[in-house]
């Protein structure tokens, strides 16, 4: 039997000044829903460390046994009021401490490393599909200088060791999500609530498998 192909969804812990990481939450339901839509491939969701150290050590153990062949990861931003698709990690740490009370080893992720990364992503595509499910996403070259970076930077740069590097990419999400509306409004504004989140995540995936959008689109039910 082949053996599946692995899709791994990284969300992240509390820490300082957020006691409750949705993204933790986010990446559960996004992996139970996306485990039925994409049967043919291996769905793991996990949530790393707020750490300086402790989540690319995770992270880098994740690659070694999972092997997977997409890469998405997910943190919360208080500037989000939407998807917000990161398309460059850069080589730098600011002196902010962590869930643990660290501050980052050095002022650089990767010693020696580029100054920048390219996130490997279908940018265009998943920003038109999205959009055209009603789901807001915004683009950014600026994923700040925080552990959202540092991971972002630091999956870059093991993918790209690998002889079939995986598609990666980060993704940040609002701190707090609402819960989906029974019944959409008919206005032109765009919501991002647990509906359209989770809609739009498995539209995600959908995209960067290669996949063609469906001919419908339901709201995915948060459970």
């Amino acid at each position: 039997m082949r053996q599946r192909d692995t899709i791994l969804l990284t969300g992240f812990g509390p820490f300082p000044g957020v006691a409750q990481n949705v993204s933790e939450r986010f990446v559960s339901k996004l992996a139970h829903l996306a485990a039925r839509r994409f049967s043919a491939h291996r769905v793991v969701a996990r949530v790393l460390p707020t750490e300086w150290e402790r989540a690319p050590q995770r992270l880098e153990a994740l690659y070694e046994r999972e092997r997977p062949k997409l890469v998405l990861h997910f943190g919360v931003s208080a500037d989000a009021s939407s998807y917000v698709l990161e398309g460059i990690a850069r080589n730098t740490c600011k002196p902010a401490e962590d869930a643990a009370g660290a501050l980052p080893p050095a002022d650089v992720v990767i010693q020696g490393g580029s100054d920048t990364l390219d996130a490997k992503l279908p940018a265009d595509d998943i920003v038109e599909r999205l959009l055209a499910l009603r789901v807001p996403i915004v683009t950014s070259h600026d994923a700040g200088g925080y552990l959202c970076n540092a991971l972002l930077y630091r999956s870059l740069f093991v993918a790209n060791q690998l002889r079939e590097p995986p598609v990666v990419g980060f993704f940040h999400i609002p701190r707090v999500i609402p819960a989906a509306q029974a019944k959409p409004g008919k206005t032109n504004e765009l919501r991002f609530d647990w509906g359209t989140a989770l809609t739009g995540g498995l539209e995600i995936i959908r995209t960067c498998l290669g996949r063609p959008p469906p001919r419908r689109h339901p709201r995915a039910k948060a459970r």
